[in-house]
Protein backbone atom coordinates (compact mmCIF):
# COMPACT_ATOMS: atom_id res chain seq x y z
CA UNK A 1 0.00 0.00 0.00
CA UNK A 2 2.80 2.31 1.06
CA UNK A 3 4.70 1.72 -2.48
CA UNK A 4 1.47 2.27 -4.36
CA UNK A 5 0.75 5.83 -2.78
CA UNK A 6 4.98 6.71 -2.76
CA UNK A 7 4.18 5.56 -6.88
CA UNK A 8 0.70 7.89 -7.42
CA UNK A 9 2.66 10.83 -5.37
CA UNK A 10 5.46 10.23 -8.32
CA UNK A 11 3.13 10.49 -11.38
CA UNK A 12 1.49 13.55 -10.28
CA UNK A 13 4.15 15.33 -9.58
CA UNK A 14 5.66 14.11 -13.10
CA UNK A 15 2.12 15.72 -14.07
CA UNK A 16 2.75 19.07 -12.38
CA UNK A 17 6.06 19.14 -14.06
CA UNK A 18 4.89 18.28 -17.39
CA UNK A 19 2.22 20.96 -17.40
CA UNK A 20 4.77 23.52 -15.85
CA UNK A 21 6.75 23.19 -18.89
CA UNK A 22 4.14 23.52 -21.30
CA UNK A 23 3.11 27.09 -19.67
CA UNK A 24 6.82 28.21 -19.63
CA UNK A 25 6.59 27.22 -23.70
CA UNK A 26 4.13 29.58 -24.56
CA UNK A 27 3.94 31.99 -22.24
CA UNK A 28 4.06 34.75 -24.33
CA UNK A 29 0.17 33.59 -24.87
CA UNK A 30 -0.66 34.58 -21.65
CA UNK A 31 0.74 37.93 -21.12
CA UNK A 32 -0.69 41.54 -21.24
CA UNK A 33 1.87 43.98 -22.33
CA UNK A 34 1.31 47.64 -21.98
CA UNK A 35 2.77 49.55 -25.03
CA UNK A 36 1.32 53.12 -24.40
CA UNK A 37 4.31 55.74 -24.01
CA UNK A 38 2.93 58.24 -21.73
CA UNK A 39 1.28 55.18 -19.56
CA UNK A 40 5.03 53.77 -19.22
CA UNK A 41 6.19 56.98 -18.68
CA UNK A 42 4.00 57.68 -15.97
CA UNK A 43 4.18 54.49 -13.68
CA UNK A 44 8.01 54.15 -13.84
CA UNK A 45 8.16 57.65 -12.89
CA UNK A 46 6.63 56.80 -10.03
CA UNK A 47 9.31 54.32 -8.79
CA UNK A 48 11.66 57.68 -8.82
CA UNK A 49 14.50 55.17 -10.67
CA UNK A 50 17.57 57.60 -11.87
CA UNK A 51 20.73 56.93 -12.86
CA UNK A 52 22.23 55.39 -10.00
CA UNK A 53 20.02 52.54 -9.72
CA UNK A 54 20.26 49.10 -10.50
CA UNK A 55 16.73 47.97 -11.95
CA UNK A 56 15.56 43.68 -12.32
CA UNK A 57 12.58 43.38 -14.47
CA UNK A 58 10.69 40.44 -14.81
CA UNK A 59 9.51 39.22 -17.88
CA UNK A 60 11.29 41.28 -21.22
CA UNK A 61 8.25 41.09 -22.78
CA UNK A 62 8.46 43.12 -26.55
CA UNK A 63 10.71 45.60 -24.37
CA UNK A 64 8.38 48.71 -23.95
CA UNK A 65 8.98 48.83 -20.54
CA UNK A 66 12.75 48.04 -21.06
CA UNK A 67 13.16 50.99 -23.04
CA UNK A 68 12.08 52.87 -20.86
CA UNK A 69 13.94 51.96 -17.81
CA UNK A 70 17.28 51.45 -19.76
CA UNK A 71 16.71 55.68 -20.48
CA UNK A 72 16.07 56.16 -16.85
CA UNK A 73 18.44 53.63 -14.44
CA UNK A 74 21.86 53.03 -14.52
CA UNK A 75 21.97 49.95 -15.35
CA UNK A 76 18.91 47.02 -16.07
CA UNK A 77 19.14 43.09 -15.67
CA UNK A 78 16.06 41.87 -17.84
CA UNK A 79 14.72 38.40 -17.91
CA UNK A 80 13.02 36.51 -20.75
CA UNK A 81 11.50 32.86 -20.69
CA UNK A 82 10.30 33.07 -23.80
CA UNK A 83 12.55 32.45 -26.94
CA UNK A 84 10.70 34.36 -29.52
CA UNK A 85 10.25 37.58 -27.03
CA UNK A 86 13.67 37.54 -25.79
CA UNK A 87 14.89 37.23 -29.86
CA UNK A 88 12.87 40.06 -30.60
CA UNK A 89 13.86 42.46 -27.48
CA UNK A 90 17.46 41.67 -28.44
CA UNK A 91 16.75 42.89 -31.65
CA UNK A 92 15.01 45.84 -30.93
CA UNK A 93 17.08 46.55 -27.70
CA UNK A 94 20.84 46.20 -29.17
CA UNK A 95 21.45 50.18 -28.34
CA UNK A 96 21.51 50.10 -24.82
CA UNK A 97 24.41 49.22 -23.49
CA UNK A 98 23.37 49.07 -19.98
CA UNK A 99 21.11 46.64 -20.53
CA UNK A 100 22.09 42.72 -19.30
CA UNK A 101 19.22 41.21 -21.29
CA UNK A 102 18.87 37.11 -20.04
CA UNK A 103 17.42 34.15 -21.90
CA UNK A 104 15.72 31.85 -18.40
CA UNK A 105 13.00 31.34 -16.18
CA UNK A 106 13.37 34.02 -13.18
CA UNK A 107 11.89 31.46 -10.46
CA UNK A 108 15.68 29.67 -11.31
CA UNK A 109 17.49 32.61 -11.73
CA UNK A 110 20.50 33.94 -8.66
CA UNK A 111 19.47 37.00 -7.45
CA UNK A 112 22.07 39.40 -7.04
CA UNK A 113 24.20 38.73 -3.97
CA UNK A 114 23.35 42.16 -2.17
CA UNK A 115 20.79 44.41 -1.50
CA UNK A 116 19.70 48.12 -3.06
CA UNK A 117 18.72 47.11 -6.27
CA UNK A 118 14.50 47.63 -7.49
CA UNK A 119 12.75 45.59 -9.27
CA UNK A 120 10.05 46.77 -11.63
CA UNK A 121 7.99 44.61 -13.92
CA UNK A 122 4.99 43.43 -15.53
CA UNK A 123 4.60 39.60 -14.53
CA UNK A 124 2.36 36.91 -15.41
CA UNK A 125 0.02 36.71 -13.16
CA UNK A 126 -0.52 32.91 -12.61
CA UNK A 127 3.04 32.95 -10.82
CA UNK A 128 2.67 35.92 -9.02
CA UNK A 129 3.02 34.43 -5.65
CA UNK A 130 6.12 32.61 -6.61
CA UNK A 131 7.41 36.13 -7.32
CA UNK A 132 6.80 37.55 -4.61
CA UNK A 133 7.80 35.02 -1.78
CA UNK A 134 11.03 34.88 -4.19
CA UNK A 135 11.86 38.35 -3.96
CA UNK A 136 10.88 39.04 -0.25
CA UNK A 137 12.34 35.99 1.65
CA UNK A 138 15.78 36.03 0.00
CA UNK A 139 18.79 36.85 2.23
CA UNK A 140 19.76 40.69 0.14
CA UNK A 141 16.62 41.85 -0.54
CA UNK A 142 15.87 44.55 -2.95
CA UNK A 143 15.43 48.14 -1.99
CA UNK A 144 11.84 48.25 -3.49
CA UNK A 145 9.60 46.15 -5.70
CA UNK A 146 7.03 47.39 -8.07
CA UNK A 147 4.98 44.79 -9.66
CA UNK A 148 2.09 45.17 -11.92
CA UNK A 149 -0.27 42.00 -10.76
CA UNK A 150 -3.84 41.43 -10.79
CA UNK A 151 -5.80 43.34 -8.01
CA UNK A 152 -7.24 40.27 -5.76
CA UNK A 153 -3.45 39.22 -5.21
CA UNK A 154 -2.52 42.70 -4.46
CA UNK A 155 -5.57 42.50 -1.55
CA UNK A 156 -4.41 39.63 -0.48
CA UNK A 157 -0.91 40.37 -0.09
CA UNK A 158 -1.66 43.52 1.70
CA UNK A 159 -4.18 41.45 4.09
CA UNK A 160 -7.46 43.22 2.98
CA UNK A 161 -10.10 42.27 3.76
CA UNK A 162 -8.38 40.67 6.45
CA UNK A 163 -4.58 39.21 7.07
CA UNK A 164 -3.31 36.08 6.03
CA UNK A 165 -0.34 34.11 6.93
CA UNK A 166 1.46 35.36 4.05
CA UNK A 167 0.31 38.86 4.34
CA UNK A 168 0.86 39.30 8.22
CA UNK A 169 4.95 37.47 7.21
CA UNK A 170 5.26 40.28 4.40
CA UNK A 171 4.75 43.01 6.91
CA UNK A 172 7.77 42.10 9.33
CA UNK A 173 9.85 43.47 6.64
CA UNK A 174 7.82 45.08 3.85
CA UNK A 175 5.56 47.78 3.89
CA UNK A 176 2.77 47.53 0.98
CA UNK A 177 0.15 50.19 -1.53
CA UNK A 178 -1.46 49.82 -4.51
CA UNK A 179 0.20 52.74 -6.47
CA UNK A 180 -1.21 52.86 -9.44
CA UNK A 181 -5.01 51.17 -11.15
CA UNK A 182 -5.12 50.32 -14.63
CA UNK A 183 -7.70 50.40 -16.68
CA UNK A 184 -8.45 46.72 -19.07
CA UNK A 185 -7.87 48.56 -22.13
CA UNK A 186 -4.14 49.85 -21.51
CA UNK A 187 -3.31 46.29 -22.23
CA UNK A 188 -2.83 44.59 -24.96
CA UNK A 189 -4.41 42.55 -24.82
CA UNK A 190 -7.28 43.67 -22.20
CA UNK A 191 -7.30 40.99 -19.14
CA UNK A 192 -10.30 40.14 -18.00
CA UNK A 193 -9.37 40.86 -14.55
CA UNK A 194 -8.59 44.33 -12.85
CA UNK A 195 -5.08 45.24 -12.19
CA UNK A 196 -2.99 47.03 -10.18
CA UNK A 197 0.49 48.01 -9.52
CA UNK A 198 1.75 47.43 -6.51
CA UNK A 199 4.55 48.70 -4.51
CA UNK A 200 6.70 46.96 -1.62
CA UNK A 201 8.86 48.76 0.00
CA UNK A 202 11.88 47.41 1.82
CA UNK A 203 11.48 48.29 5.64
CA UNK A 204 15.04 50.25 6.81
CA UNK A 205 14.23 48.05 10.33
CA UNK A 206 12.52 44.82 9.94
CA UNK A 207 9.80 44.64 12.89
CA UNK A 208 11.27 41.42 13.77
CA UNK A 209 14.73 39.68 14.17
CA UNK A 210 15.63 37.16 11.22
CA UNK A 211 15.37 34.72 14.85
CA UNK A 212 11.82 35.98 16.10
CA UNK A 213 10.39 35.76 11.81
CA UNK A 214 10.75 32.17 12.35
CA UNK A 215 8.67 31.68 15.78
CA UNK A 216 6.26 34.62 14.57
CA UNK A 217 5.40 31.91 11.70
CA UNK A 218 5.06 29.12 14.21
CA UNK A 219 2.92 31.73 16.31
CA UNK A 220 0.71 33.17 13.18
CA UNK A 221 0.31 29.81 11.67
CA UNK A 222 -1.01 27.79 14.85
CA UNK A 223 -3.41 30.79 15.73
CA UNK A 224 -4.83 31.25 12.47
CA UNK A 225 -5.24 26.96 12.57
CA UNK A 226 -6.77 26.76 16.46
CA UNK A 227 -7.30 30.92 17.27
CA UNK A 228 -5.47 33.24 19.46
CA UNK A 229 -7.22 32.26 22.47
CA UNK A 230 -9.20 29.47 24.30
CA UNK A 231 -8.93 26.19 23.53
CA UNK A 232 -5.88 25.54 21.79
CA UNK A 233 -4.86 28.83 21.74
CA UNK A 234 -1.24 30.05 22.55
CA UNK A 235 -2.61 33.14 24.86
CA UNK A 236 -5.44 33.40 27.60
CA UNK A 237 -8.28 35.90 26.42
CA UNK A 238 -7.20 37.82 29.51
CA UNK A 239 -3.80 38.17 28.11
CA UNK A 240 -5.00 38.92 24.82
CA UNK A 241 -6.90 41.56 26.49
CA UNK A 242 -4.35 42.72 28.84
CA UNK A 243 -1.61 43.43 25.88
CA UNK A 244 -3.82 45.38 23.85
CA UNK A 245 -4.90 47.45 26.25
CA UNK A 246 -1.38 48.00 27.51
CA UNK A 247 -0.52 49.28 23.72
CA UNK A 248 -3.66 51.32 23.12
CA UNK A 249 -4.88 49.20 21.02
CA UNK A 250 -8.03 48.26 20.11
CA UNK A 251 -9.36 44.58 20.62
CA UNK A 252 -10.46 42.22 17.60
CA UNK A 253 -13.68 42.92 15.67
CA UNK A 254 -16.19 40.74 16.27
CA UNK A 255 -15.80 39.04 12.77
CA UNK A 256 -12.42 37.98 13.65
CA UNK A 257 -9.96 40.61 12.10
CA UNK A 258 -7.20 41.52 13.62
CA UNK A 259 -4.63 43.81 12.60
CA UNK A 260 -1.14 43.26 11.65
CA UNK A 261 0.18 45.34 14.71
CA UNK A 262 -2.27 43.57 16.89
CA UNK A 263 -0.58 40.67 15.67
CA UNK A 264 2.75 42.50 16.84
CA UNK A 265 1.70 43.10 20.05
CA UNK A 266 0.31 39.54 21.05
CA UNK A 267 3.74 37.64 19.59
CA UNK A 268 5.39 39.99 21.73
CA UNK A 269 2.95 38.70 24.34
CA UNK A 270 3.67 35.19 23.86
CA UNK A 271 6.94 35.68 23.58
CA UNK A 272 7.13 37.13 27.20
CA UNK A 273 4.85 34.02 28.61
CA UNK A 274 7.01 31.64 27.52
CA UNK A 275 9.78 33.02 29.31
CA UNK A 276 13.36 34.85 28.26
CA UNK A 277 15.03 31.60 28.23
CA UNK A 278 12.77 30.53 25.19
CA UNK A 279 12.11 33.73 23.54
CA UNK A 280 15.37 35.74 24.31
CA UNK A 281 13.23 38.62 24.97
CA UNK A 282 13.21 40.24 28.28
CA UNK A 283 10.99 43.85 26.76
CA UNK A 284 7.17 44.41 27.23
CA UNK A 285 5.35 42.55 24.92
CA UNK A 286 3.00 45.41 24.03
CA UNK A 287 6.21 47.40 22.83
CA UNK A 288 6.87 47.74 18.70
Amino acid sequence: MGDHRIRRRQIMQKGRNNQKYDMTKHLSDSQNFITDRRLIRRIIGLAGIGADDTVLEIGTGKGHLTERLCEQAGSVCSIEIDQKLYEHARERLAQYSNLSLIHGDFLEYRLPQKGGYKVFANIPFFITTQIVEKLTQVSYMPADIWLVMEKGAAKRFMGIPKETGRSLLLKVNWDMKIAYHFRRDDFHPAPSVDTVLVHFSRKDVPDLSRKECGEFRKFVEHSLKYGLCGGRGLLTRRQVSAALKRAGLPHAHEDGVTLYIQWLCLFRCYQQCRGPQRSGSRQDPCRN
